[in-house]
């Protein structure tokens, strides 16, 4: 099942303070009462998406310093680890946190490759986990278990809307270009469920290894195909810098350029004179008029 809903996350931390304390409280002992309850923070510090895993971290230590610095009237005890953004490590470093540091909660984290392998761990020995960003679909969908939470998306969630934003506007055809990996993958099969069925055409997919940054190859080609638009899922800096490259290829003043929310949120500063709309054909600023 797909849920397509806000939520208040004023309340949402309320009722997740609630059940942390509850999911803790089932040691009888009053020592158990009173130890902090261990934190462990699985996100990604270094690389392309560094920025998304310390802004996840001081969103959620923010969080917590508004309930007063408690959880079910626990003090906390912070535990990190630094995933790389990482697949093939992501059982290893889950079981840092799980087995060597022994924490009570997981929160993590931004690539759906790394959410994959801490999916699985949390199953395995019933940890609560807290999914903040990572879109993998399979993680409240074929592998959702009791002590699994999501606070984000899917990666289909926020895509397939914008298939129907793009059809709407009466675009038919449309070029989509992705890092090749699961959110990618997932982002895109989104987006073009929601175009083909509001109407759209084609997409024709292009793809780039995840983390690699060199657009200009496929930049090349899109100027070649001559598409009604381009969908990309890019996140972090390879958001910022994909911004930037199509900018500087002069694409943005004849193919406009749509994502969604990825593409922007968080990178625009990065992206310095180059998000900046260029007139009415403005790719962004139609991003802006949809998003508010």
């Amino acid at each position: 099942m797909r849920l397509n809903h806000t939520i208040n996350l004023g309340k949402f931390w309320s009722a997740m303070a609630l059940l942390i304390a509850g999911t803790l409280a089932r040691s009888p002992s009053a020592s158990a009462q009173t130890q902090k309850i261990r934190i462990g923070l699985m996100l990604p510090y270094t690389g392309t998406y560094a920025q998304l895993g310390t802004a996840i971290t001081n969103g959620f230590k923010l969080a917590v310093a508004e309930k007063g610095g408690r959880l079910g009237g626990r003090e906390l005890e912070y535990f990190t680890v630094d995933d790389e953004a990482e697949p093939a490590k992501a059982p290893e470093n889950t079981n840092k946190l799980v087995q060597r540091d022994k924490v009570d909660v997981l929160v993590g984290t931004v690539h759906s490759g790394v959410q994959m392998g801490m999916v699985k761990i949390a199953r395995e020995n019933n940890t609560l986990l807290i999914i903040p960003n990572a879109g993998l679909d399979a993680a409240t969908g074929a592998l959702c278990a009791p002590n699994i939470f999501r606070t984000s998306f899917s990666n289909w969630q926020p895509s397939f809307p914008m298939g129907k934003v793009l059809a709407d506007r009466g675009i038919r055809n449309v070029i989509s270009f992705a890092w090749k990996y699961g959110a990618g993958e997932e982002a895109v099969a989104g987006f073009t469920e929601g175009f083909i069925k509001a109407g759209g055409k084609s997409v024709r997919g292009l793809w780039i290894p995840f983390p690699n940054v060199e657009f200009q190859a496929l930049l090349t080609e899109i100027a070649s195909i001559k598409p009604d638009a381009v969908f990309v899922f890019f996140a972090g800096g390879g958001a910022a810098k994909l911004i930037r490259d199509y900018t500087a290829a002069g694409l943005r003043k004849t193919i406009p350029l749509f994502g969604s929310g990825f593409l922007t949120d968080g990178v625009l500063e990065a992206t310095e004179e180059a998000a900046q709309a260029p007139g009415n054909n403005a790719s962004l600023r139609r991003w802006f008029e949809y998003k508010t």
